[in-house]
């Protein structure tokens, strides 16, 4: 056969050719259709990218630096290129099922194929992103404790210019676009592991869709890729659905707070407003005008499993369960068609046992009304005196809480808190107790909190024990050494900052025999609140870091708000009472002059150390940050008394506060006639 080989090439010349030349590209047709059928094929993946039915994403695929934000599909039919093509939408409110960046085995990326399209609420977004402000700017350059994120989307990770990155991210080779940004948010230590970011950003899908697309709307294509920008851009404009005549593309309609608590009414399981025009209202109507942003906050008010639904909203709007009395959660959407809807509670029967509401949504956006939740701590919650006993175990139950809350009149902020209120529950213990805390963050807060006790001896304070992430519970004991009181507060870095968002509180370490009697006994903290926007600005007002390290607060308050002490909750006695103030700054940074206008401390337990003698006739007392002090004093004459800090251009900052007393007049201890405008 082979001796007849060279005659067959001399015969046969032109065929040789063609088979040399069309069986390679037949080869190559058929390997490049079979990878195109697999990628095609591939298994559906979940938010991180993971495919179904596999436990890791060693090999899912990471964008590319080239790759940005895409429009999702117009149809799922198949395209010519359909191997190329975005992956679908699985529903207008979730993120693409695209493949997400994820990292191999050695953390580092790999290109992926697709890119989910941006599908939030820009407006949602923006009042979601002021749980970022504590650590990011919008400003280009304006680096905090995290870099800036101006334009974040289609840059390099790791390439804001003069910001100390970690080697993790250095490396990681990622591009911020939808999908990486989403899985970064969903769980940062699994996406790129040794970051410096070690917790979940926003744990809530809804949150994490808008915050993106508030990110995208603020960011400019880069200079690294031109020309798929440009590309990129017809393709982005069509798929941007056109504004309806009540809600124009460029404006702002301001967004919607309420705050709703679950409770027993009537016999019958409801929702209760509270704050604003809905507080103490069973099952209260709400309202919003079409397209209006709405942002709903649930408090578990009696231990039982709820959650909310607002039908027809945004193909229905529902927030995470709550279980256990204190705990919370929030969801945010927008008003859709106007009509009327309803909201409730989908847990099995909760709603025919009363669970249920009116959701009204109008053509038109009505007067702008600021729905407020009281975050204030009443200056009477405070435990009784302890009787005399042996020492105890004391479990103390602290909820971690994250909620928008008056600030001031037309004014809301959002505070982190211990149990929902400014300052925290007032707590009181005998020495030689062992107090046995437990804290628990709630599900839906945005930050890990801490708790760190002045009255207990060991690392932290406690705080070395509780770090504690969203949705999980620690624990630790101390025993109670010293008799006095002390101030506890979130240790969690950075700590100033949580601390001027309201997490601080006071605990009472009675000695052996107690305090002596007295008639009324009041809770009073003063701290600051560092917001964005000047003093007396009305809306929802964002915290500012760059004031909280520069000192210059624009809000000083006692127990949390403006007014809380003198227009919501004053302070009240009786003319012959005798009346103890357990007083402690929260801070973080200022000292007080504490000062009753009007009575002098008949006793002062100085510094809040119960075993030395007290001090007697003090007119003013000094108290630093993360300090205390016990005064007592014996009311004469009846009238207000006006609360304050003698540094008193605090007062004009709000730090005020009321102890109106009631009784008989005592001419001959004071004999004047109160003026008009004379405040008391």
């Amino acid at each position: 056969m082979w001796q007849k080989l060279p005659a067959f090439i001399r015969e046969w010349p032109i065929l040789i050719v063609a088979i040399l030349v069309i069986v390679p590209l037949l080869y190559f047709s058929s390997y490049d259709a079979s990878s195109s059928k697999s990628i095609a094929n591939a298994p559906s993946l979940n938010r991180r990218g993971e495919s179904a039915g596999q436990p890791t994403a060693a090999n899912a695929p990471a964008p590319s630096a080239e790759q940005s934000i895409r429009p999702a599909p117009t149809s799922a039919k198949a395209t010519p290129n359909s191997a190329q093509a975005p992956a679908k939408v699985q529903s207008h409110d979730r993120v693409a099922a695209a493949p997400s960046a994820q990292t191999s085995g050695q953390g580092t990326p790999a290109p992926t194929a697709a890119i989910a399209p941006v599908i939030g609420d820009v407006a949602t977004g923006k009042l979601v992103f002021r749980k970022c402000q504590a650590c990011h700017s919008l400003e280009p350059g304006k680096n905090g404790l995290g870099p800036s994120l101006a334009g974040l989307i289609g840059k390099k990770a790791s390439g804001v210019p003069n910001y100390n990155y970690s080697p993790a991210m250095k490396g990681s080779s990622l591009t911020w676009d939808v999908a990486t940004l989403d899985a970064y948010l969903s769980d940062p230590q699994r996406l790129v592991p040794g970051n410096k970011m070690p917790f979940p950003g926003l744990k809530t899908e809804n949150e994490r869709n808008a915050v993106i697309a508030f990110l995208a709307s603020t960011s400019v294509p880069g200079p690294a890729a031109p020309a798929a920008a440009a590309a990129r851009a017809p393709a982005a404009a069509a798929a941007t659905p056109p504004a309806s005549a009540n809600q124009p593309a460029s404006s702002y309609v301001p967004g919607l707070r309420y705050t709703l608590r679950t409770g027993i009414a009537e016999g019958r399981m409801v929702f209760i407003g509270v704050g604003g025009a809905i507080d103490g209202q069973v099952n209260p109507v709400l309202s919003a005008a079409e397209g209006q942003g709405v942002q709903i906050t649930l408090i578990n008010g009696e231990g039982a499993e709820h959650d909310i639904v607002f039908a027809d909203q945004e193909a229905t709007a529902r927030s995470a369960h709550i279980t256990g009395k204190g705990a919370s959660t929030n969801i945010a959407f927008r008003a859709g068609k106007a009509g009327d809807y309803i909201y409730f509670c989908s847990l099995p029967g909760h709603q025919l046992a009363g669970m249920q509401g009116q959701f009204l949504v109008t053509p038109q956006a009505p007067p702008q009304t600021l729905v407020e939740a009281d975050i204030s701590k009443l200056s009477t919650d405070l435990p009784p005196p302890i009787t005399k006993r042996a020492p105890q175990t004391i479990r103390v139950d602290l909820t971690t809480v994250e909620l928008e809350g008056r600030l001031a009149e037309g004014t809301t902020f959002g505070y982190w808190t211990f149990d929902g209120k400014v300052p925290g529950p007032f707590l009181r213990v005998r020495v030689g107790d062992t107090v046995d805390v437990r804290l628990k963050n709630s599900s839906d807060s945005a930050m890990v909190h801490s708790v760190d006790f002045h009255a207990a001896t060991g690392p932290g304070g406690g705080a070395a024990a509780t770090q504690t992430n969203p949705g999980e519970e620690t624990s630790v004991k101390f025993k109670a050494l010293i008799p006095g009181l002390y101030v506890y507060h979130c240790a969690t870095p950075m700590v100033a900052h949580h601390i001027a968002n309201g997490m601080y509180g006071l605990i009472l370490v009675e000695p052996e025999e107690g305090l002596p009697p007295v008639d009324r006994e009041f809770y009073v903290m003063q701290g600051e609140i560092y917001t964005e926007a000047a003093f007396g600005q009305h809306g929802s007002q964002e915290f500012n870091v760059e004031k909280l390290l520069n000192e210059r607060p624009e809000y000083f308050v006692f127990n949390g708000a403006v007014g809380a002490l003198s227009k919501l909750h004053p302070l009240e006695a009786k003319v012959g009472e005798t009346v103890r103030i357990f007083f402690g700054v929260g801070g973080p940074n200022f000292t007080s002059a504490f000062h009753v206008i009007g009575e002098m401390f008949d006793k002062v337990y100085n510094l809040g150390g119960v075993l030395s003698e007290p001090l007697k006739g003090i007119q003013t007392v000094t108290v630093p940050p993360g300090g205390a002090v016990i005064t007592e004093f014996k009311i004469d004459v009846p009238g207000n008394y006006i609360l304050v800090d003698h540094a008193l251009s605090r007062l004009e900052r709000g730090l005020v506060g009321i102890l109106h007393v009631e009784g008989s007049p005592n001419p001959e201890i004071y004999d004047g006639k109160i003026m008009p405008g004379g405040g008391h």
